[in-house]
């Protein structure tokens, strides 16, 4: 009998899972769709209703919360073929252990680079979760607590325990998780503009790509500003979403009129010209903190530095 945490190999019987304390409290049907790779959940639900999974040789419900050490039982089931899974490379691994910035009381404080999408998925085969997953083996519970644009750098949150996933979620729903950006604005920062409160909506567009537009229909969505430095054609801001919406402080940024540098999705492609030219060859917007407590009550307040590159077009503009 195996108890490993890893599905059997395919065409395999019954397979054994044994619970560790980190999953504790996650249902049943989300701790098997993570293992058993490839099975649709409609099949999932369908051998939960009929019995065929057994937990400490009881049968159980779909929304059944495991206990950590309990005994799962899966029966022999097929699972698709899946093409070989990616693994994060040398040269990935060392940046980002390079970049954790905080590893205590199960949770970790990554600055994420920019092009490194945070999960796999839609044509991306690796992304930040699947790395560290690969990098912490003796980790049986790792999941982001909140999300970063592939585009973005900086710091994210990302949780080793239960525990402290849903301490950390819960803070963010109560607005009291901090999370602080800069970004660099295109143009003059309208003076005494530090509140921006505009309802936001996703479209998809007929090719298939994500907008989000300032839309009375849209979803409430706050953001506060605050100049940092202004340059000749551009401003320095900081910003702190009130709410936590897709692209938020980029569309926000793009209400007011001073879409963000480098945003190949707001900003027009001849005001990311003469940024290029500056030499900036991304989107200008770094998690530069973020702060929150971990279930004891200790609080965590971690800065991200911001990117040697993004430090290098803020001097390009100072000499201008």
């Amino acid at each position: 009998m195996s108890t490993d945490q890893s599905p059997s190999p395919q065409g395999s019987g019954v397979q054994f899972f044994t619970v560790p304390e980190e999953l504790a409290g996650q249902r049943i049907d989300n701790f098997l769709q993570a293992r058993l790779k490839g099975v649709p959940r409609s099949r999932i639900y369908r051998i939960l209703r009929k019995g065929e999974v057994r937990v400490n040789k009881g049968r159980v419900k779909a929304e059944y919360r495991l206990q950590g050490g309990d005994l799962v039982r899966v029966p022999p089931i097929r699972m698709a073929e899946e093409s070989v899974p990616a693994v994060a490379g040398e040269a990935l691994r060392r940046v980002l252990e390079s970049a954790i910035l905080f590893d205590e009381g199960g949770l970790l404080v990554v600055n994420k680079p920019a092009g490194l999408a945070v999960h796999g998925g839609s044509g991306v085969r690796l992304g930040l979760i699947e790395a560290l997953r690969q990098m912490y083996p003796e980790s049986p519970f790792m999941e982001l607590v909140h999300r970063l644009d592939r585009d973005t750098s900086g710091a994210i949150l990302v949780a080793r325990k239960r525990a402290v996933l849903l301490h950390i979620q819960s803070e963010l729903r109560a607005g009291k998780l901090g999370k602080s950006y800069l970004a660099l604005a295109a143009g003059k920062w309208p003076r005494g503009r530090k509140l921006v409160e505009a309802p936001l909506k996703k479209n998809t567009l007929k090719s298939g790509e994500r907008m989000v537009v300032v839309d009375g229909e849209g979803k409430p969505s706050t953001t506060r500003f605050q100049v940092e430095e202004r340059f000749n054609g551009a401003t320095l801001m900081s910003a702190e979403p009130v709410t936590g919406r897709t692209h938020q402080i980029r569309v926000h940024a793009q209400f007011v009129g001073c879409p963000l540098a480098g945003d190949a999705k707001y900003t027009p492609d001849e005001v990311n010209s003469a940024f290029r030219d500056l030499g900036l060859r991304r989107l200008f917007l770094h998690s530069a903190g973020v702060k929150c407590t971990l279930p004891d009550g200790k609080r965590v307040d971690v800065t991200a530095p911001l990117p040697a590159e993004l430090e290098a077009v803020l001097g390009n503009l100072r000499r201008a």
